[in-house]
């Protein structure tokens, strides 16, 4: 079978590596590139299984990757939706202290949001929260006004429909079985084709870790999967949530804690948690793939993490089989709730990546080499700063372009 020709091959049709080819084709047209999807739809993973929000930048350290380019990519997100017609709602959000200990945390939250330039935030007294949302529960609150609500497979299709005005061209049903570099580009071998890219970017989410060691055997990275799983409101409970409502988030995970969140097309998810999942695309319970949990397991740094949280690791789990559990975690923010008020939901995968020493990866990760470049950690607020990010990884890839 002969080998197509591209000057750069994108591995992952998520938002982050449809972005990308965007931002590459918007810079330079004559580009010829082709995106590489293992799946028959593209953003079927982390991207259609988000809560849909459109992050402000409050919770990230200031400086970081992940502060930079959700500012930036928060206004270009918001000018992306209206020149193109993709609904949205900046409807604000309430970050909320239940309990005098988390007051310190909701402090420093304020701190970074101050840092990070958002303007308009404010802490705001239990009767002032209760005017945003009458039936929480807090002691003292952070108003956000930047937050907002959107969908990213809209926005996703859209990049998709973008990139094929401008030539790009997207294969679906591709899942890569191998990655080459020489001397002349990168060679990409998937299960019925070979590619060949001038450059290549891995953008492959829940497996871009194996990706990249396809190449890279010394990265120090391993995609650990947790399943966040959601709850619906009935119906007849939806008026207990007026838009946003988030809980103090714990400061040693990069999870914000079972929330209220407002869906763009309608209804009230309640949650995610955050526990470990036995597969890489384990979105149920039951789903167990034996060889990627083993290797979860065998791992130095998962064991480490495990170690130190087994405690957190057990409740998450606990909450994930109770349903009475995790509605004892919203009963937190809004008491009025009840078990019969509460139905499953849908669930996604976040792609953790984690080092050998056990520390969970906090910012965008992503390793380089002459032709490749491999994005090993884009987590939330990845979908907000999409575009950013993808500009980010454009002008690395053509940093040295001739």
């Amino acid at each position: 079978m002969s080998t197509k020709k591209f000057d750069i091959v994108i591995a992952g049709a998520g938002i982050v590596g449809l972005a990308s080819a965007m931002n590459l084709l918007r810079t330079k047209r004559d580009l010829k590139i082709a995106i590489l999807e293992k799946e028959d739809k593209i953003a079927l993973h982390q991207t259609g299984n988000n809560s849909g929000v459109i992050h402000s930048g409050i919770y990230y350290k200031p400086g970081s990757q992940k502060a930079v380019n959700c500012k930036l990519g928060y206004d270009k997100m918001l000018q992306f939706a209206k020149e193109n017609d993709i609904p949205y709602d900046i409807c604000g959000k309430i970050i909320v202290a239940t309990q005098t200990k988390e007051l310190a945390s909701l402090e420093n939250i304020y701190n970074r949001g101050v840092a990070n330039g958002l303007n308009g935030i404010k802490k705001i007294s239990a009767e002032e929260t209760k005017e945003i949302e009458p039936y929480v529960h807090s002691i003292e609150s952070v108003w956000v006004p930047q937050a907002g609500i959107i969908d990213y497979k809209k926005v996703a299709a859209k990049y998709a429909e973008i990139i094929q005005e401008l030539g790009g061209e997207i294969y679906l049903g591709h899942k890569i079985i191998g990655v080459k570099e020489s001397q002349e580009g990168v060679h990409i071998e998937t299960e019925n084709q070979t590619f060949f890219g001038k450059k290549f970017i891995n953008a492959c989410g829940l497996y871009s870790d194996k990706i990249t060691k396809m190449t890279n055997r010394e990265a120090d990275v391993q995609i650990i999967p947790f399943r966040g799983e959601y709850y619906v409101l009935n119906k007849k409970k939806e008026y207990l949530v007026k838009n946003l409502i988030y809980p103090v988030p714990d400061p040693q995970f990069p999870f914000l804690g079972v929330h209220f969140t407002r869906m763009i097309n309608g209804g009230i998810e309640a949650g995610p948690n955050a526990v470990l999942a036995f597969a890489r695309e384990g979105y149920k319970k039951t789903d167990i793939n034996f060889g990627e949990f083993w290797e979860t397991l065998r791992f130095s740094g998962f064991r480490k993490i495990a170690q130190k949280y087994w405690k957190e690791g057990a409740e998450e789990m606990y909450r994930s089989w109770s349903k009475n559990a995790f509605c004892k975690a919203l009963q937190a923010l809004i008491p009025e709730i009840q078990i019969h008020d509460i139905e499953p939901g849908n669930a996604g995968i976040r792609a953790q990546a984690c080092d050998s020493k056990g520390n969970l990866v906090d910012d965008f990760l992503i390793y380089e080499s002459n032709a490749i470049v491999n994005v090993c950690n884009a987590p939330s607020p990845a979908a907000t700063a999409s575009i950013a990010i993808g500009e980010q990884i454009a002008e690395r890839t053509l940093k040295s372009w001739s």
